[in-house]
This record gives structure tokens, sequence and C-alpha cells, in this order.
């Protein structure tokens, strides 16, 4: 009992046992009232207890999608185009970039592979670019330009695979077939401008 009570049992006996009547009624309110939105009844096969996921295990073959933001240098700036005194006022354009040569999440070959596939958007400096004003939403123009890191490098993933003979006798025929229907239409038009020369001739 708190010491406030001890004074009023000495004191005021009636008073005392009203307190602790009323002090017992709020601590069973208490305990025993949900709401109807309380975070049990809204996710009711969560678990309440704040923690933190563990990373994703490695992937064998370099990457397995998970992207360390703190590993980016990531700066937002305002956006251009329509959306009203929003654009001027809230920095929703992300401009997410990261050194190559230096990421720890990404494999040795993979870097290699960026390096030569993406070597025109690589600066100076050895870093990769990625910019999004996709949205007004500073969050979704993030997640947008992960997606397009994400979707880089499965790309330079992808083994090109070899074309079969027979394969490449059809793409044969087939640019043999556009050549000679090019030079053929280059033929026509070649004769009705002759066609033309000669009718002003005469």
């Amino acid at each position: 009992m708190s010491i406030i009570g001890q004074v009023l049992k000495n004191v005021y006996p009636a008073v005392a046992r009203s307190v602790s009547h009323l002090q017992l009624n709020l601590a069973t309110r208490s305990s025993s009232y949900k709401s109807s939105i309380s975070l049990d009844k809204l996710y009711p096969t969560s678990s309440l207890k704040l923690t933190t996921p563990p990373p994703p295990p490695p992937n064998d073959k370099g990457f397995n999608g998970y992207i360390p933001v703190d590993e980016l240098e990531i700066t937002y700036s305002k956006s251009t185009g329509p959306g009203g005194q929003n654009v001027n006022k809230v920095n929703t354009k992300v401009d997410v970039r990261f050194n190559v040569d230096k990421v720890k999440w990404l494999s040795e070959e993979v870097k290699q592979k960026l390096a030569n596939n993406y070597r025109s958007k690589i600066t100076k400096d050895g870093y990769l670019i990625f910019k999004s004003d996709l949205t007004r939403s500073q969050q979704l123009n993030l997640a947008d330009c992960l997606e397009k890191i994400r979707s880089c490098v499965r790309n330079v993933l992808v083994e090109k695979k070899e074309p079969s003979p027979e394969t490449e006798e059809r793409i044969r025929r087939r640019l043999e077939k556009a050549a000679r229907e090019r030079l053929a239409f280059k033929r026509h038009r070649s004769e009705v401008k002759n066609d033309r020369r000669a009718n002003i001739i005469v």
C-alpha cells in the first residue's frame, strides 16, 4: 500500500477502505479491458516483442536480393514536374549510389560483371548511380531505386545460352530475307523516281 494509503488508514479508516477498493478496481480494469483496436486483436498471430530480424543467409550465386541500406549513399532533393507546391517543398527525389569495387554485399564476380555491363553508368570514382522521382513519396522512390539495383544485379547474373546450329540458321535466313525485301523496296522507289524524271523531261 502507498504512503497516502497508510496515512489515510491511520486517520480515516473508512476513507482508506474506499481508496483501497478504488485502487483494486483500477488495477482490475486496466488488466482486463481490451480495446477493439488493440494490437493483440488486430494482429492475433504476431508477437508484440520487438526483435531485430537476422540478415538473410548468403547466396551461392553472389546475390540474394538483400541490400544493406547503411552501405549506400542516399541523398534526397526536390523533384520536378507536376505536383503543385508539394514538388517545391518536399525532398522526394532519391539519388542512391554505391562504389562497385568497395561494396561487401556483392561477390567479386558480380562486381566485375557490373563494371563491364554498366561501364557507361559508372562515374570516374567508381560509383554506380540510380535515381528515382517516380512518385511523390520519398520512401516509394527509395524502394524504386533499390528495385533498380536488384534488377541490374540479376541481369548480369543471367547466363546467356549459346544458340544451337538450327537457331543460327533460322536467324541467318531471316536476315537474308529482310535484306532482300529492303533492296527490293529501294529498287522500287528508284524506279518510281526515274519515271517521274522521264515524265518531266518529256
